[in-house]
């Protein structure tokens, strides 16, 4: 673009001059020059030529000075570039100009060779100025979309560039969380529009500041579906650690979230967690126009059928042995071998437990009713029934008993 310069000076001859000095660069397309004659004027055509990239501006003007000008200039929004050109010795006006935003000065009578010179140090500024502007607002933006998937700090790193090998498609070992909510399809169905937008935004809202409390990435986000994973874009040695913990988290937070919404008469669906770990292709597949950073590959599957199964299960998290295997001091209970739809082999599934539970007198007589099942043993059936007796509101002992008194063999379960 070819830049343009505003010349304000009063003298009548000054513009044929410059136009004159200036013509082959001028002819060449190299620059652009506009003229007016006094402070006002100026602003009046700056208005006019947005365009404007600088100002080489005399002091003594009628009706606004130089210096006056100059201080409009530094309060506009966009600031302009300005050269100041004063009387030879004249300090006291050069320096109240210097100390008003003035990027250089020019003493009179006017030197063209020095004019010149000053005019290419100053679009070079002005160039440096654009670059850093642009650099700053790709930055900004790049931190925007980086900010729908990573932590805060994460996306600033990744934003800068620190990182930016990690945003390519790649394999990679991850755990992946999936969430979703029983219900929701109703209650969109049922709920006024403004009702359901200010829900599902809370709700996604909290359950990624969670994700995020956690260092975990947000791959997708489709509704009321959440895939998060761990160990991708950076390295997390101990991702199935992070992502059953993040997952507690989530749970509660879910668990709290739909409490409120009952006080107001709003029936919230459970969220539902699955967690599996393993292999993926991971990375942004948005191209070149968008940014999707996501994840594919039979883990994600996994993960997604394991939240699934809960709703047959009676359980809010379920997660695979990979994770269970892998995680630090991971405090849970067998679910059993589920047949997950797409695969032939079964698959060894967990209910990760709270502390509390975990610890509880109940936690060990199922685990003992679960290792009688396993085993076969016909003691299974009066172990769970008793456990169901005492504590009704455990859904997943409630799913073996009923699976036994139907006839079931085993843990080897038959998912829908």
């Amino acid at each position: 673009m070819t830049p343009t310069i505003l010349f304000v000076d009063d003298e009548p001859d000054l513009e044929a001059l410059i136009l004159q000095k200036f013509r082959r660069k001028i002819r060449d397309g190299l620059v652009a020059i506009i003229f007016a004659r006094d402070g006002l004027e100026a602003l009046e055509s700056l208005e006019q030529n947005p365009q404007v990239d600088m100002v080489v501006s005399d002091i003594n003007m009628p009706r606004m000075d130089g210096l006056s000008l100059l201080q409009k200039l530094q309060e506009a929004e966009e600031k302009k570039s300005t050269i100041i050109v004063s009387a030879y010795g004249d300090m006291s006006n050069i320096r109240t100009a210097m100390n008003r935003g003035a990027f250089d000065f020019l003493t009179k009578p006017i030197d063209f060779a020095d004019l010149e010179t000053t005019i290419d140090k100053t679009l070079r500024h002005i160039e440096m100025l654009r670059e850093v502007r642009r650099r700053q607002a790709e930055a900004e933006r790049a931190h925007a979309a980086l900010s729908r998937h990573f932590s805060p700090e994460l996306a600033k790193r990744l934003a800068a560039g620190a990182e930016g090998q990690g945003i390519e498609v790649q394999w990679r070992d991850v755990a992946t969380i999936f969430t979703d909510i029983t219900g929701f399809t109703s209650l969109v169905e049922t709920a006024p529009p403004e009702t359901l937008g200010a829900l599902l935004n809370e709700y996604v809202g909290g359950m990624t500041e969670v994700v995020f409390a956690h260092d975990g990435t947000v791959a997708k986000i489709i509704g009321d579906a959440i895939q998060v994973l761990f160990n991708a874009p950076g390295d997390q040695p101990d991702y199935a650690t992070r992502a059953v913990a993040c997952a507690h988290d989530l749970d509660a937070w879910a668990q709290d979230f739909c409490a409120r919404q009952d006080t107001k008469g709003v029936r919230f669906g459970t969220t539902r967690i699955g967690i599996h770990a393993g292999s993926a292709l991971v990375g942004n597949f948005g191209g070149n126009r968008f940014f999707d950073y996501t994840a594919y590959g039979d883990t994600i599957n996994i993960a997604a059928r394991l939240e699934a199964a809960n709703k047959q299960l009676g359980t809010r998290i379920c997660v695979s042995s990979s994770v269970a295997e892998a995680a630090d001091n991971f405090q849970g209970r067998p679910v059993g071998d589920l047949m997950l739809r797409g695969r032939s082999e079964p698959l060894r599934a967990f209910e990760p437990l709270p502390r509390e539970r975990f610890e509880a007198p109940e936690a060990a007589r199922y685990s003992a009713a679960f290792a009688k099942m396993e085993a076969g043993d016909a003691a299974a059936m009066p172990a769970f029934a008793a456990l169901v007796g005492a504590h009704a509101d455990d859904p997943l002992a409630g799913f073996h008993l009923r699976r036994l008194l139907n006839g079931a063999k085993g843990i080897r379960i038959q998912l829908d």
